[in-house]
Parts: structure tokens; sequence; C-alpha cells
């Protein structure tokens, strides 16, 4: 295993215009990564099953959505909190 000197050392003295070479390793494969593109720690696997929203928590986040989206169409500006032109 390496630890965080030592990878910072390799990184550092690695030249970035250099090829890679035919018989480099993944760092994940190295490391011991499960197969995938992520490590689970970084990115968990998806639950099953949606949580559904009820009718009135979906309909008080496309209001929201709306009202952001007109406000921005109209060229108001909400960044500080106040609606103001321009």
């Amino acid at each position: 295993m390496l630890d965080d000197r030592e990878l910072t050392r390799l990184a550092l003295d690695a030249d970035p215009l250099q090829p890679v070479a035919d018989d480099a390793v993944p760092v994940a494969e190295m490391l011991g990564w499960p197969e995938g593109g992520l490590p689970a720690w970084y990115l968990p696997v998806a639950v099953p099953g949606v949580r559904v929203r009820s009718r009135w928590q979906r309909g008080v986040v496309l209001a929201l959505v709306a009202t952001f989206a007109v406000i921005e169409a109209l060229g108001l500006c909400t960044v500080f909190g106040h609606l103001v032109v321009g």
C-alpha cells in the first residue's frame, strides 16, 4: 500500500507530457478498489425503489421552479434576496 507522501512524491515527479506506458496499472486496481468507475465511499450505490413524493410536494417544487424561471425570463435579479431590475 502506498501512503499519501509517496503518492504525492510520485505525482510531483511524473512528467505530464509523457504518454502512458503500455504496462501502466490503474490506481483503482493498484489500491484494490472494487470494479467500477468510483469507489463506494465516494458515490454509494443507489437505493432500489424511488421515494414517491405526494402530489402537493411536487406542486410546491414545480411552483418554485416556475417562479424562478419566470423571474429570470423577465430579466429580474434575485441573487441577494431582493427583487431588482437588471
